[in-house]
């Protein structure tokens, strides 16, 4: 099991009021499985995306990755899981728009501390990998969306993270590049990666091996 989630719930305090969020949410997930989780916008789904990827801690409940007990981790420790186990890629990319794609794929080696040969060739490779070789030393803005998101794939898998979370891929895309985009995430999943992946796209999440739907918070059954 690569993901456990059990009764998670967040609240946000607003004024005097507690506004609950996610309400006892239990998921699991196995090694190398690719899910996708459905929900309108406002129905907690990023929250939980946010509590898997260590950016937020749940108000109550528990979550085990790769067989971690998350909810104990202090601040620096969920940095280094964020760091080493998990891989983010984001709808706007968040690229950095002054670095080449090569250093904007280096980043999470850098931070790791990997010497900058390793981290060169690890990098190169990454950008091979979703089919950028040739655009190496291109700035974002010299890049289609797509070619964008795939260099935000680069610099999540570069790592060799445990999960892929993948928040809206193709929510900036046209629909010829999300296919593009879906398609590298077919690829990745069956070398192995697991991943995890949220989105309002019914056609998107129809990739996924399963779905499950979040609605107001409550995680429903699979559909």
């Amino acid at each position: 099991m690569i993901l456990e989630v059990k009764d998670i719930c967040k609240d946000y305090i607003q004024g005097k009021m507690v506004v609950p969020v996610l309400k006892h949410v239990d998921f699991d997930m196995e090694e190398g499985e690719y899910v996708a989780i459905m929900g309108p916008s406002g129905s907690g789904k990023t929250t939980l995306m946010n509590i898997v990827g260590c950016l937020d801690q749940a108000t109550s409940g528990s979550l085990i990755l790769d067989g971690q007990d998350i909810s104990k981790c202090t601040e620096n420790e969920m940095s280094d899981i964020r760091l080493t186990k998990i891989g983010f890629v984001f709808q706007n990319f968040q690229l950095l728009a002054r670095q080449t794609a090569l250093e904007n794929v280096e980043l999470p080696l850098t931070y790791a501390g990997i010497p900058k040969k390793e981290r060169r060739e690890r990098a190169l490779r990454a950008l091979e990998r979703v089919g950028l070789a040739d655009r190496v030393d291109f700035q974002p803005n010299q890049l289609s969306g797509g070619q964008k998101q795939r260099v935000a794939i680069a610099r999540a898998i570069v790592n060799q993270p445990k999960i892929l979370l993948a928040d809206e891929p193709t929510g900036a895309l046209d629909s010829v590049s999300g296919e593009q985009v879906m398609e590298l995430f077919q690829s990745l999943n069956d070398d192995g990666v697991s991943v995890l992946m949220i989105t309002h796209d019914a056609e998107i999440a129809s990739y996924a091996q399963r779905k499950v739907i979040i609605r107001d918070g409550i995680l429903r059954k699979e559909e």
